[in-house]
């Protein structure tokens, strides 16, 4: 097989706040797998440096890495392909996207959706949460008023970013009681105390759930512990090795970027429920391939919580596509072939 690599960039309509630095733009690299039979499968790179800590540059190295294998693989399964490119490659945000392309190009060869070939039935959905991305109180809890005019009934909110007490409150106002608001706090806090203090501190806006309030599994287990009835989510801290199975903490967020494709987060997912932890899925601000991979990955995991995977409007210069649509806070699973969007 061969094995075709490009740049691209998506803009955000509006930079993102994150404790971690504003997010205002997604360098991707797109691949494309071509077979010696001419079935092609398409798939993408999304590393996010202040998140992950891989460039762009790394990616594209360990793509290159797994071309000779790619080239020896014709006629491989999927999976068997996929194995020997993490081999090669090592870094997940470059096994992800051939791992996106693989599966692509084995459902228009097949002439079947990706969660088909995974064992689910046409026609699945994905219940996804709305990020709350404006960081004054006003500008939020509009965001958060037109979210749930659209349907969706869990909020997700960054904090760790100044004023998270008021911009919450200002949310739990405008969208009654009934909507869960989650949060993400990208590792803000740096003791487990710390963390719990602020948690404390937002408790009247009864949040549902926090992302990685600290880093590091033994921090996360204790902030759990002490957090009540909260549901404490790891999500950076997923990548250090043994966390997904250390049974840490109530939820464990998996990205496909990280977790290196659609068989990795069907792997990492299976390790963390045999922990005893729930799971759900996000985004790293995946273009177009990331997302329909998460969302054919999350109808043969079935989250127990809404997926942050609605995020492809947040984004400037993207046409919408319709395969990939949010109604009602449900994102259907694409039905045609392969990821079933454009490439």
């Amino acid at each position: 097989m061969q094995l075709a690599i490009a740049p691209r960039r998506l803009r955000l309509r509006e930079p993102l706040r994150t404790t971690h630095g504003d997010v205002a733009d997604r360098q991707l690299l797109d691949v494309v797998v071509i077979g010696a039979d001419g079935h092609a499968g398409a798939g993408e790179a999304a590393p996010l440096p202040s998140y992950d800590g891989v460039t762009l540059d790394d990616v594209r190295a360990a793509l290159e890495d797994c071309r000779p294998v790619l080239r020896d693989a014709d006629g491989l399964p999927p999976l068997q392909a996929i194995a020997l490119c993490r081999e090669a490659a090592v870094l997940p945000q470059a096994v992800a996207a051939i791992d996106l392309a693989l599966w692509d190009r084995e459902g228009r060869r097949t002439g079947l959706p990706v969660a088909e070939l995974l064992g689910v039935r046409r026609g699945a959905a994905v219940a996804v949460n709305a990020l709350i991305g404006a960081a004054d109180r006003a500008g939020a809890a509009a965001e958060a008023s037109a979210a749930v005019g659209a349907g969706f009934r869990c909020l997700k909110l960054k904090v760790g970013i100044g004023d998270d007490a008021g911009r919450l409150a200002a949310v739990r106002a405008a969208v009654g009681p009934e909507v869960a608001l989650r949060i993400d706090a990208n590792g803000a806090w740096a003791t487990p105390e710390e963390a719990l203090a602020n948690l404390r501190a937002l408790e009247p806006s009864a949040i549902e759930l926090c992302e990685e309030p600290v880093h590091g599994v033994e921090a996360l287990r204790a902030v759990q512990e002490g957090a009540g009835e909260l549901a404490i989510a790891i999500d950076e801290s997923a990548a250090a090795p043994g966390a997904v199975d250390s049974g840490a903490t109530r939820a464990v967020c998996l990205k496909l970027s990280r977790c290196g494709g659609i068989a990795g987060l069907l792997e990492q997912a299976e390790r963390a429920r045999a922990a005893g932890s729930e799971v759900y899925l996000a985004s790293t601000f995946d273009g177009p391939l990331g997302i329909a991979g998460a969302l054919h990955a999350a109808a043969a995991i079935a989250p127990e919580r809404p997926s942050g995977l609605a995020t492809l409007d947040a984004f400037a210069d993207l046409d919408p596509d319709p395969a990939l649509s949010v109604a009602a806070g449900l994102m259907r699973v694409p039905t045609g072939p392969g990821l079933g969007v454009r490439a």
